[in-house]
């Protein structure tokens, strides 16, 4: 089974950026969708930003225009660059792997907790102060 760890997160003052990488272990990593969630506190999970094994990226509204999603697959490396972070950015936020991969469908199925995903990795804290 696929394995990930997320690193990159920490402090940051509103208007600040942060890249954030999820390394994959994986036996194809080419072929698996990936995709960042976030969990703020007190709140569900929700999707972040996804993207397919042909570098199609999906992402929430909240979050486009500011955030980017990409992938190195040399690295089987998943990162995710924030730019001008608010203080509603802050979260734990999870990279998330579906090991059957496939393109990318629409925002409410990529982006749903509850439908691709088999494999998560523990999250890194991102926190960004007024």
């Amino acid at each position: 089974q696929v394995q990930l760890a997320e690193s990159g997160g920490g402090s940051v003052p509103a208007g600040g950026s942060l890249r954030l990488s999820c390394t994959v272990s994986a036996s194809t990593y080419t072929d698996i969708f990936l995709a960042w969630f976030r969990q703020a506190p007190g709140k569900e999970r929700e999707g972040v930003a996804a993207i397919d094994s042909d570098g199609r990226m999906t992402y929430a509204d909240a979050v486009k225009g500011r955030f980017t999603i990409s992938q190195d697959n040399a690295k089987n490396t998943l990162y995710l660059q924030m730019t001008s972070l608010k203080p509603e950015d802050t979260a734990v936020y999870y990279c998330a792997a579906d090991e059957k991969g496939g393109p990318l469908t629409s925002r409410a199925i990529d982006l749903s907790t509850r439908i691709r995903y088999n494999a998560w990795g523990q999250g890194t804290q991102v926190t960004v102060s007024s």
